[in-house]
């Protein structure tokens, strides 16, 4: 909707990692630095880490763009709350292995034949990952056990692990020592910047074909930091809401205010009431607690009122929301 209003090419703050986004960050930057040396060594592990939304998957979906697929064959595991003989069978699958109704040591043989064929024809067969912290360690037993395979005098498997930061500490437990070993590369991504932040707006803005329509106020990009920390994906949800908000009030300049309410909105939403309310009462004055009773009294008429306000103009925008699918035709039940 606010696509059409702001008249974008497309939607900037998708939470779907698209590579058409990539923002290169001095942390991305470093992290993609680490990936490109690790791939260049042909073996081993290389492990990506950061918070939820930080931009992993992001910047394998860039790296994966930038590869060369004739000399790659890829496989991907997302989903990794599966036990060790799973895992095994799930990598085999990802490389065009029959895995019905076949013994762990059939794969396995099969699993050799395709990395021949793959050091035949020059190609390298490129494991990637998951939310390997969710890994049981049988399963990740399982993934060292399969960087052991070589062919032609080189490793017939490279494999890379993305996961939450708590992988770290796993990595470093002592039933981990070969795996870790065997680790080339290792890089934490870590938030944005309060100056990346705001690069990383404009950016995505750009990339839809935004030429000033709406203007940010210059406060606007810090309010979004200071709500999101830096984490791209708390970035992209707050930002969406914000101008959503805007293309509804009809607003041509997206400023802190607006940043502001959507945030305390958003809290709402996810967190509830109670989390929006101290929201709300943040800001420079003093907690209920710390005033006396008249003042207390008056503080919390002012909040209650602050948030009947924004109730009253959640009830306007989904109103306008329903004059909007009733115009075009949709569901307005």
């Amino acid at each position: 909707m606010y696509e059409r209003f702001y008249e974008f090419t497309a939607a900037p703050f998708q939470l779907t990692p698209d590579s058409r986004f990539y923002f290169e960050s001095r942390a991305h930057s470093r992290a993609a630095a680490h990936l490109t040396f690790g791939l260049a060594q042909g073996e081993g592990f290389v492990v990506v880490t950061g918070e939820v939304g930080a931009g992993k998957t992001t910047l394998i979906e860039r790296l994966l763009s930038q590869l060369d697929r004739d000399t790659y064959t890829v496989a991907r595991i997302n989903t990794t709350q599966v036990s060790g003989d799973d895992l095994f069978r799930l990598a085999m699958a990802g490389f065009g292995v029959d895995v019905t109704e076949a013994s762990k040591a059939t794969l396995l043989l099969r699993f050799e034949d395709v990395l021949r064929e793959h050091h035949l024809a020059g190609r390298r067969g490129l494991l990637i990952v998951d939310e390997v912290q969710n890994l049981p360690l049988p399963a990740l037993e399982e993934l060292r056990m399969l960087s052991n395979l070589t062919e032609g005098g080189r490793a017939g498997l490279q494999t890379i692990l993305m996961g939450q930061p708590q992988f770290r500490r796993m990595l470093a437990s002592p039933d981990l020592d070969q795996l870790r070993q065997r680790v080339l590369a290792s890089y934490h991504l870590g938030p944005l910047s309060r100056e990346e932040t705001r690069a990383y707006v404009l950016h995505r803005l750009t990339t839809v074909g935004w030429h000033g329509n709406p203007e940010w106020e210059e406060a606007a990009f810090g309010a979004v930091f200071d709500h999101t920390g830096g984490i791209p994906r708390r970035i992209n949800r707050l930002c969406a809401r914000v101008l959503l908000y805007g293309a509804l009030e009809e607003s041509g300049e997206v400023t802190a205010a607006m940043v502001e309410t959507t945030a305390e909105e958003l809290a709402m939403d996810l967190e509830g009431g109670a989390a929006a309310l101290a929201l709300a009462g943040t800001g420079g004055g003093r907690p209920i607690g710390f005033a006396g009773p008249r003042e207390e009294w008056g503080e919390l008429s002012h909040r209650l009122a602050a948030l009947e306000s924004k109730v009253a103009r959640r009830e306007r925008v989904f109103q306008r929301l329903l004059d909007v699918f009733a115009a075009a035709g949709g569901p307005v039940a």
